[in-house]
């Protein structure tokens, strides 16, 4: 399977110094599992946090999930250091953050030339500076391991010193321009965090909100979160019967070499047809994973 074409609805950070939740993790039904070294670590836990998360990886046990580190940036005294190790860890995927130019994923990218070509380089998308630099940043992938951008509203917000409110008002248009730098290079991207973890119907807006503007997924900071994550990210019943009638029609004979057709009363063309054909092998994946 390649990497942009599996699920990833839910992505979970879990402070990779806490064991507990570590262990808790590889029994949930996450579509990837991010141990943080970074914002989720205190200073003086730093290198203790990185050992634990090589040591994870290590022991395994978090079956289809992926599993990614997220490292300290290479401008803090962790973050070569974080690299080096990670490189070398097994780890499907190092998310790295504050990005904010080609250049820092060109940076990136040479930390990890020990690591196996398998594994992904994951960029946070967090900064003022990356906005007019989204598309160049999103260009790296052709000649990188740059696979997949999450966003990082929280960070974004303090910089900006915009509110952060549940309708994200200041941050549609760059969510806009993040999702469309993505698609243009093949760039899997994930929403940034909700964080409300005790009121779900907050969340539920939130992630319903991201799924509109086309993310694949959202990143998530509570294991409660999950579940109705998976359930907005994952095409319903309906979605699936229409896409597999587009299919069927597309498939008839009489319809051979058409570039548009009516289905159910409704017109469909050739554009429709690989939507629906994407929309039913991904919901067959969601369906071979659970």
């Amino acid at each position: 399977m390649h990497a942009s074409d599996r699920p990833r609805r839910s992505a979970l950070y879990l402070p990779a110094s806490n064991a507990r939740a570590i262990e808790k993790s590889r029994g949930l039904p996450a579509d990837i599992i991010i141990l943080d070294l970074e914002d989720a670590v205190a200073p003086d836990a730093k290198d203790d946090a990185r050992m634990a998360a090589i040591e994870a990886v290590r022991q395994g046990g978090f079956g289809q999930r992926e599993v990614a580190i997220r490292a300290n940036g290479l401008d803090t005294p962790w973050g070569a250091a974080d690299l080096a190790a990670i490189a070398g860890s097994g780890a499907d995927a190092v998310l790295v953050p504050k990005v904010s130019s080609a250049a820092d994923i060109a940076r990136y990218e040479d930390a990890l030339t020990l690591a196996p070509a398998s594994m992904q380089l994951w960029a946070m998308i967090e900064t003022c500076a990356c906005i007019p630099q989204l598309y160049p940043i999103a260009a790296m992938s052709a000649q990188t391991r740059l696979s997949l951008f999450v966003l990082g509203t929280n960070d974004l917000a303090k910089e900006m010193r915009a509110k952060l409110t549940p309708e994200r008002t200041p941050f549609l248009p760059f969510m806009s321009m993040a999702i469309a730098a993505a698609r243009a290079h093949d760039v899997a991207i994930l929403d940034g965090v909700c964080n409300e973890f005790r009121d779900l119907g907050v969340f539920q807006a939130e992630a319903e909100q991201g799924l509109l503007f086309g993310f694949d997924g959202k990143s998530l900071i509570h294991p409660d979160q999950v579940g109705p994550c998976n359930s907005v990210f994952s095409p319903g019943d309906d979605e699936i019967r229409w896409a597999q009638a587009v299919i069927d029609a597309f498939a008839l004979p009489e319809n051979a070499n058409r570039g548009a057709i009516r289905v159910d009363g409704k017109m469909a063309e050739l554009l429709h047809l690989e939507q629906a054909q994407r929309l039913v092998a991904m919901a067959e994946r969601i369906a071979a994973a659970s």
